[in-house]
């Protein structure tokens, strides 16, 4: 394993190898370090009853919003008790920087984890693993990547909290899982091609095990990080079962393709204000490292992809039928204000008013993280002598999930450990 794992690494010259070798030795430790650590035991005080809401205090006494748009000036209070179910590859990294504002405006407690930034994925998530747990506690929101379960999310959060996700065209979501988690996959490093993402489309089952390390993250993965199998056949029974399931307990499932309407969905759904969810996309990737998948391998992206595909397929009617609920003529006039003002914020807030390369960004702790073996994600220049009205607000925007979560008090030293070693390899 370990001659594979150096095979795959960007080719440097002989006399690096040496300090290769230690550095997968450094990671094999690692992650025998990491399994110990998130080992949990689920034992603990009998549960209180979760409470129905943690807003209520809240509500007594607070002025409702006016969720203004064409057609829509109903008083309704913001809802604040939330679950995003945070997919990978999603572009669910720029909806996290959303929440994070959010809660931080309205004081809210978030339900994070201890010592990484995710509940022990890919294993499934169990209340224990969120810091500081104690049985009828109050969390408003919780966020980080999880393998999703119903009932232990549900022992966290109040009982009129709302449940959100998102989704991406699984084509796409499959090239941009491969390109990055790639060198996490032990059975793909031995693919021969140059174009290795093709060559497995090719002949995919050579370099697939249900069982393998790190496998979930080529096949289905939404479906597998919604908590449900993705080895099935997309035409059990199970699979239509389990999507019923998610579309009972989801309020809200938004698609990155119509990222701007999800958001004005969301606002709707939540009664937020339009300054709630302004953004700026977070962990692009530069174009030049995006395969254009042909038809053909699209194609066999989504065959092999198929129950992702369903679930897509699924949400993307019903997404559909709530855009008509909400108005077409209101949701084109309401994503032109969002977009508007985006853009407005981009000139005020970014040097340029654009992305660059991570090797250009001035700062280290606006360096967005990076996949193993290149620096692929793009981030972010602050301009210089912003107007003291908009410093805060564009520092927050433009900061990195992993440096937010810090700021927020999330106690990282597993994932900032890892960090490093990733920082060396792509050295």
């Amino acid at each position: 394993m370990v001659m594979f794992f150096i095979s795959s690494l960007p080719q440097k010259p002989w006399r690096f190898m040496t300090r290769h070798v230690a550095v997968v030795c450094f990671i094999a430790s690692m992650v025998l370090l990491y399994c110990l650590f998130t080992l949990q035991f689920h034992t603990g005080p009998p549960d209180l009853p979760v409470p129905l809401s943690c807003d209520l205090q809240h509500r007594h006494g607070a002025h409702p919003a006016t969720n203004n748009s064409e057609g829509d000036t109903h008083k309704c209070f913001p809802k604040k008790d939330i679950m995003f179910m945070k997919t990978h590859k999603t572009a669910s990294s720029t909806f996290l920087n959303i929440l994070c504002r959010f809660g931080e405006k309205h004081n809210l407690k978030f339900a994070f984890p201890d010592s990484r930034n995710d509940f022990s994925y890919p294993s499934y998530f169990h209340h224990t693993y969120v810091k500081g747990f104690k049985p009828g506690m109050c969390f408003n929101i919780i966020c980080n990547h999880m393998r999703f379960s119903a009932a232990e999310v549900a022992r966290v959060l109040p009982r009129d909290s709302v449940y959100i996700t998102i989704l991406r065209d699984p084509a796409e979501l499959f090239e941009s899982s491969f390109h990055y988690f790639g060198h996490l996959i032990p059975l793909t490093w031995r693919i021969p091609d140059e174009d290795k993402m093709a060559a497995f489309l090719h002949a995919p089952d050579l370099y697939f095990g249900p069982k393998s390390l790190n496998s979930f993250y080529i096949k289905n993965l939404l479906f597998f990080d919604l908590g449900q199998d993705h080895t099935l056949d997309s035409n059990d029974p199970r699979v239509d079962e389990a999507i019923r399931l998610i579309a009972e307990r989801f309020h809200l499932v938004m698609l990155v393709e119509y990222f701007e309407e999800s958001l004005i969905l969301l606002k709707d759904t939540l009664c937020w204000e339009m300054a709630d969810i302004l953004f700026f996309k977070l962990n692009a990737r530069q174009q030049s490292t995006v395969s254009k998948l042909s038809p053909e391998l699209r194609e066999k992206a989504l065959q092999w992809n198929a129950i992702d595909w369903k679930l897509y397929k699924y949400f993307n009617r019903t997404f559909w039928e709530k855009v008509e609920a909400y108005g077409r003529k209101r949701m084109t006039k309401d994503v032109k204000e969002l977009k508007r003002r985006n853009t407005e914020l981009q000139q005020i807030c970014i040097e340029g008013g654009h992305p660059v390369a991570a090797e250009n960004i001035h700062e280290e702790n606006m360096q967005p993280w990076q996949p193993i073996g290149e620096k692929s994600i793009m981030g972010y220049n602050l301009n210089r002598n912003i107007d003291k009205d908009y410093q805060v607000l564009c520092q927050k925007m433009l900061t990195p999930e992993i440096q937010y979560l810090t700021d927020l008090g999330v106690n990282l030293w597993l994932t900032k450990l890892w960090g490093h070693v990733r920082n060396i390899i792509n050295w």
